[in-house]
């Protein structure tokens, strides 16, 4: 799960960049895609693909062997996360081919605001996990906002200070 997410996280920051290389001149843009390309395949194709395989497939296997976790309402919510963690995956791989294929759908700062989306998975899977039964819902979906609202004004705070050194 670890390696998954990483390689998550990591790969739409070498989107971000490739993007970004393509306002650089013609021979420095040919040079960076051509790099971020090799780095982006050998990124999701050798670590984070089999590492969410090998994520589900240790998952099923638990619920298979243990399949009174499936009766917990932390733990259906949780796999409701899980579901949008694949989605997400599924995203980042139509991603990875546009980019293949020279398409840039992104803006850069719409590649940030994708990338907290996963960590916003991240917390919410490992705060279910942790917290089970014992958790308030009512703070646990408070802080679960707040931490959103935390990242997206982190965005706004960089996007500035970017725009400030630039």
């Amino acid at each position: 799960m670890v390696s998954w997410f990483a390689g998550l996280f990591y790969i739409v920051r070498l989107f971000i960049y490739h993007t970004e290389a393509q306002l650089k001149p013609e021979k420095e843009k040919e040079i960076l895609s051509k790099q971020f390309t090799i780095m982006e395949k050998k990124l999701w194709w050798i670590i984070t693909t089999p590492a969410m395989i090998l994520t589900i497939a240790f998952g099923v296997t638990m619920l298979i062997l243990q399949p009174f976790y499936l009766k917990m309402e932390w733990m259906q919510i949780k796999l409701s996360f899980v579901l949008l963690l694949l989605v997400y995956h599924f995203v980042c791989q139509r991603i990875l081919f546009q980019f293949k294929n020279d398409t840039f759908k992104w803006t850069s700062n719409g590649l940030r605001v994708w990338n907290e989306v996963a960590t916003l998975a991240l917390v919410a899977i490992i705060f279910l996990a942790i917290m089970q039964d014992s958790m308030n819902w009512i703070k646990g979906t408070v802080g679960f906002f707040a931490v959103a609202i935390a990242l997206m004004i982190g965005i706004k705070i960089y996007k500035r200070i970017r725009k400030r050194n630039l």
